[in-house]
């Protein structure tokens, strides 16, 4: 099918994008998101299913956001140079045949393999739907309303994709969550097709692999060192190989991209504070967000065994509010300096986070999650618009499909930080309370022997948690469950830190950011 190609320029008179683009590449952006936040909503089930030990439970998120993090400057290169609708629609095709392997899953490797496979979708859909519509949204004004209105829907992602896991896993099979997520993809792929204008910024933009493979290598090493510590432990050769490996692969990667002519991401944009400082915060942040959702998933689901119907109204009020909240969050960032936003968003997040941590683990009532949940979700609709608006708003226009790919990479790879540190935390945390209670009880001897040797050998008292109490190691089920919620308590907390110091953070730095150009104007002017 012939199609125009769009260059991207910084005439601000150019026409805006055209519809068709505009719902292919929401819908492409709605439907990654609902790839990468399916696997959390059904770790009960997961664990049910496939019995995992140790991290393998984590690494079923963090293998599709894995190359998501690691993949998505180069996708942001490939749509640049080549077309982004054709990467739309190879991202699509790539997320369904990814799914379609996880709805075939027998086991937890499969799962993975899946998942690799959806991951590398996601990573060309997430910068290249952002990137398509910064092509044709050059004003100001209406740059700020698309970027809003792709974080909404980016969101609502996150709001369907908990229903769609909770209402097949509770009234069929988990399975078909993930087929439904197939023929959405295709659908997808028939949209971009059909409807999007193909659009290209070629200007100053060229291949770079080595770039690519050292950054690659990192942030790989860097994760696997992370989700790996907790079970092998931060000791272990192999762990420590890996921060050295990650470490090393980093400082190239920066010594590469300041060599070349086109790097991959040009670190001169780090130079502009406010883009250093929402990029610092976009990690952060978003490890404090899906952190939560992380911590949520597996208290309600392994440790409360709560159904995925009740799991998924959780993740509602945690991803849920931002389509509804988003004329409100393009009038804040229309009216008020991006600190503030900001900043605001960031105390809401941090005081949900330190409420959700004081709830007791016996608590399993709705309610109680209303208020910390909710605070959580209403944060994170003004933190996720307004640090994209700062950062992909203040590099020139035409490197617009830089700044996309890198406020998703920086995203992400806050996401894939919040299951590999909390679920290290909350095992680390959780472990060493059930070894400690353990050692203190009245139990017979046998009970403690048992109990202990297998929370060893799994790496965490949840397998203790899930005997019958009537059994040997059930009966010291009870303080598997209040080692189990103290240690997610405490990954709550670390979320709320995390929060909290991204809000002092953006208000300082960013207060800094703006008064500098105000000095520069106040000084007189010299000959």
């Amino acid at each position: 099918m012939p199609t125009t190609t769009q260059h991207d320029t910084p005439d601000e008179n150019r026409g805006a994008v055209r519809t068709g683009t505009v719902v292919a590449a929401l819908v492409a952006v709605c439907l990654a998101q609902i790839g990468l936040a399916m696997p959390a909503t059904l770790n009960g089930v997961f664990q049910e299913e496939f019995h995992p030990v140790g991290s393998q439970l984590t690494w079923i998120s963090d293998c599709s956001l894995l190359p998501i993090t690691v993949l998505e400057l180069t996708f942001g290169v490939l749509g640049d140079l080549f077309g982004r609708k054709r990467l739309l629609m190879v991202g699509a095709l790539l997320l369904a045949i990814g799914e379609a392997v996880s709805a075939s899953a027998d086991g937890v490797h499969v799962m993975w393999a899946g998942q690799i496979v959806a991951g590398l979708g996601c990573a060309a859909l997430f910068p290249t739907s952002l990137a398509m519509l910064m092509s044709g949204s050059p004003a100001p004004g209406r740059r700020a309303r698309m970027i809003a209105l792709w974080a909404a829907i980016l969101s609502t992602g996150n709001f369907l994709a908990p229903l769609l896991g909770g209402l097949t896993a509770t009234y069929a099979t988990w399975r078909w969550a993930f087929i439904v997520v197939v023929v959405l993809a295709v659908v997808g792929t028939g949209l971009s097709w059909f409807g999007a204008q193909e659009s290209t910024s070629p200007e100053g933009r060229s291949l770079d692999p080595a770039g690519q493979t050292t950054i690659g290598i990192g942030l790989c090493a860097l994760l696997f060192g992370v989700i790996q510590g907790a079970s092998d432990g931060w000791r272990s050769p192999l762990v420590v190989t890996a921060f050295i490996v990650a470490a090393l692969s980093i400082a190239l990667f920066i010594v590469v991209e300041l060599r070349v002519r086109n790097p991959l991401l040009r670190l001169g944009l780090f130079r502009n504070r406010a883009f250093a400082v929402a990029s610092a915060v976009t990690v952060i942040g978003m490890f404090a967000f899906l952190g939560t959702a992380f911590t949520t998933s597996l208290r309600m689901g392994p440790v409360q065994h709560q159904s995925s119907l009740r799991i998924a109204v959780a993740f509602l009020l945690l991803s849920g509010l931002t389509i509804f909240l988003m004329p409100l969050t393009a009038r804040l960032m229309a009216t008020l300096e991006p600190r503030w936003v900001l900043g605001a968003g960031f105390v809401l997040m941090a005081v949900g986070d330190f409420l959700a941590g004081r709830l007791p683990v016996t608590d399993s009532t709705l309610p109680s999650l209303i208020v910390p949940l909710g605070l959580v979700g209403v944060g994170f609709s003004l933190v996720v618009s307004s640090v994209t608006e700062t950062v992909v708003g203040t590099v020139p226009h035409h490197l617009s499909g830089m700044a996309s790919a890198t406020t998703s990479m920086l995203r992400d790879f806050g996401f894939t930080l919040g299951p590999a540190v909390i679920g290290a935390v909350a095992a680390a945390r959780s472990s060493a309370a059930f070894t400690s209670a353990l050692a203190g009880s009245s139990l017979p001897s046998d009970v403690k022997a048992a109990a202990g040797t297998l929370a060893a050998q799994t790496g965490s008292p949840l397998p203790v948690e899930d005997q019958p109490a009537t059994s040997t190691v059930g009966k010291a089920s009870d303080l598997a469950l209040h080692a189990l919620g103290h240690g997610y308590a405490v990954g709550y907390v670390v979320c709320g830190a995390a929060a909290l110091a991204c809000c002092l953070f953006t208000l300082v730095a960013l207060r800094r950011a703006s008064e500098a150009p105000a000095k520069a104007a106040a000084q007189p002017a010299t000959s």
